[in-house]
């Protein structure tokens, strides 16, 4: 019985919700007592996970798994859980998991807890899933911890992988009953100038308390003396003054950047979700009962259009 982790990967480069599920199926696998095994279909990326703390890597290198296909990925995965006698099967909550991984729950009569935030191992297992929009986080047991569970962006720290050293073990699978019933199109690819704020260091952020979009070159000005991108929550958006591709929260982006700039953002938790994982939290918010200021690291109880400009000024000055 084994942890299996499948790795998703693309052209070689490993995705960053595939590292952040190896860092919790290393805690979950020190907690139930089981190894750690991981699953890719690359051979760059197997050599790359050698690094880190796992009972094996298993890599299958065929020419048929360069392209995403949802029926040959589950094919794939059914021998491997098969081969590995794997119980658990763990994975970022990426499109492509949401897509092969319920076919093969289906298939095999497993359940599939999707987008979790996190685990609990007293005195029972179960794991962290967010419902209703975020507003209530639910417990949910898996029978005989038999299943699938993919983890939702931010929920663990890809910067906090166990180290330590492992073999790849190349592994040869029967891809016969593959069928070409699916046929992906072209790959989704975000619009010219689109921001991908899950990569930013730093982010200042902006909320209803920038009261109008005229006000938005204060965050501005200071986003630019930290060389920040900037981040909105659902109503600055919903008014029109940035674009949707710069929101954060349960229905924009997830972040986790190295410092969280939270101007006028009272912090609901639709918005929390999305950023709660940031290494530092700052907020800034003339209301000291904003919630927001429940996950700061460090708070300014006053108006950002006092603050703010002050606080440019002396990095500029800096």
């Amino acid at each position: 019985m084994s942890i299996l982790v499948f790795i998703q990967q693309e052209n070689g480069k490993i995705n960053r919700l595939s590292l952040e599920a190896i860092t919790g199926a290393q805690q979950l696998g020190a907690k139930l007592n089981q190894p750690v095994t991981a699953c890719v279909f690359d051979e760059n990326s197997a050599n790359e996970l050698k690094s880190y703390k796992l009972d094996k890597i298993v890599c299958i290198n065929d020419s048929q798994l360069v392209e995403y296909n949802p029926i040959t990925f589950a094919n794939v995965m059914e021998q491997i859980i098969s081969n590995e006698n794997s119980t658990l099967i763990i994975a970022g909550h990426t499109y492509e998991a949401r897509d092969w991984i319920p076919r093969l729950s289906a298939r095999l009569d497993l359940p599939f807890v999707s987008d979790c935030t996190g685990f609990k191992t007293d005195p029972n297992f179960v794991v962290i899933r967010s419902i209703y929009q975020g507003k209530i986080s639910s417990d949910v047991s898996i029978e005989n911890n038999n299943g699938f569970i993919s983890f939702q962006s931010g929920s663990f720290r890809a910067d906090e992988i166990q180290v330590g050293s492992c073999e790849v073990i190349q592994v040869s699978v029967d891809l016969s009953q593959s069928t070409d019933l699916v046929r992906p199109g072209e790959k989704f690819q975000e619009a010219t100038g689109a921001v991908d704020l899950s990569r930013a260091k730093i982010i200042v952020s902006v909320g209803r308390g920038i009261g109008k979009e005229e006000n938005l070159p204060i965050a501005e000005e200071l986003a630019k003396s930290l060389n920040a991108e900037i981040g909105a929550s659902r109503p600055v958006v919903d008014y029109g003054w940035l674009p949707h591709e710069r929101q954060v929260g349960s229905s924009g982006q997830t972040v986790i950047p190295k410092m969280y700039l939270a101007l006028g953002i009272s912090g609901a938790v639709q918005h929390q979700v999305g950023m709660k994982g940031s290494d530092c939290i700052v907020a800034i918010n003339k209301d000291p009962n904003a919630p927001i200021f429940e996950i700061a690291d460090y708070g300014i109880v006053e108006d950002l259009f006092e603050i703010v400009p002050k606080l440019t000024e002396k990095l500029n000055a800096r």
